[in-house]
């Protein structure tokens, strides 16, 4: 029988983004593919830092130990890497003890094809272009910014934050609030605070770390091993349909903020999240000096109304 991935959280991350490449990067930038195939091969046994998503695959891929007979967490490395240059990375993956052994070397190509192939629940990347690619193939998905001087410290529990609205929930609301104004936005929410917000594209994200979460509910009153944070500009009475939200979805998100403007970067400093996911711009360059960050894009569809 084949091995099926349907019921476990599969992340896909770059090579870049799960180790420091950016000398490399550099090297392919301006000297070509060739310099960067042979400077690859002379530095196999050379063993690569940790980059921006090395704390939070560390961290997720720790809950499949807790459980003897249970996998939670598969990590997949989905690289434009060729084949011939990928040692060096399987060395590191090694040299760190990962328990990774699937990957996807597409020698250039396209790495959205391959998301849906492996059933990707979320996708972690420094490239551009297969971030937006995959957000438009409906894979929840983030650009990594560069990791902040404390990105590696020990924590007791995974810790994952989210911005609302074009994060968790889709963007209505928020295109709302962009075209016509706060008092329109707080209108609509006022009007349809019964109504469930539609799912943005960390919703089935978020659903999943909340299965795993309930798996370890009685587990003899040990700390949960995931916790989860709403990190939203939103406030009263734009709160209410966020809270309702959650009880339809039968999701319950650990500690909730509600920001109402104020700036998120002291309170994710708190937090201290493996990773914070936002949509906006000024807020993922304000919180990527204190927390690991990856901004979330709006669809190519989206981007278009």
């Amino acid at each position: 029988m084949p091995v099926s991935l349907d019921r476990l959280l599969v992340v896909g991350i770059s090579s870049r983004a799960l180790f420091d490449l950016e000398a490399e990067e550099a090297i392919f930038r301006t000297q070509g593919l060739e310099a960067y195939r042979q400077h690859q091969l002379d530095n196999e046994a050379e063993i690569l830092k940790l980059g921006a998503g090395f704390a939070l695959v560390r961290a997720l891929l720790k809950l499949n130990a807790l459980t003897p007979n249970q996998r939670f967490v598969e990590v997949v490395i989905m690289s434009r890497n060729s084949t011939e240059t990928s040692m060096r990375i399987f060395n590191s993956i090694k040299h760190y003890d990962l328990d990774i052994t699937r990957a996807v070397l597409s020698g250039g190509a396209s790495l959205a094809p391959y998301l849906h192939a492996f059933n990707v629940s979320l996708f972690l990347s420094l490239h551009e272009d297969d971030v937006q690619a995959a957000i438009n193939s409906g894979v929840a998905s983030a650009l990594l910014y560069q990791k902040p001087a404390n990105a590696f410290e020990e924590l007791d529990q995974i810790r994952i934050a989210f911005d609302g609205d074009a994060v968790i929930f889709s963007d209505e609301s928020e295109r709302i609030y962009q075209t016509q104004g706060i008092e329109a936005f707080e209108n609509h929410e006022r009007e349809n605070a019964l109504k469930p917000l539609p799912e943005g594209p960390f919703a089935r994200l978020l659903k999943a770390l909340a299965f795993i979460q309930s798996s370890f509910k009685n587990s003899g009153g040990r700390t949960a091993p995931i916790r989860t944070a709403l990190v939203t500009a939103r406030s009263s009475p734009a709160h209410e349909r966020v809270i309702r939200t959650l009880r339809a979805w039968d999701v319950t998100i650990d500690e909730t903020f509600f920001m109402g403007g104020v700036s998120k970067s002291d309170v994710l400093a708190a937090f201290k999240p493996h990773m914070f996911f936002d949509d906006q711009p000024g807020h993922c360059d304000r919180a990527s000096p204190l927390v690991q960050t990856g901004r979330v894009p709006l669809r190519a569809d989206v981007k278009d109304h």
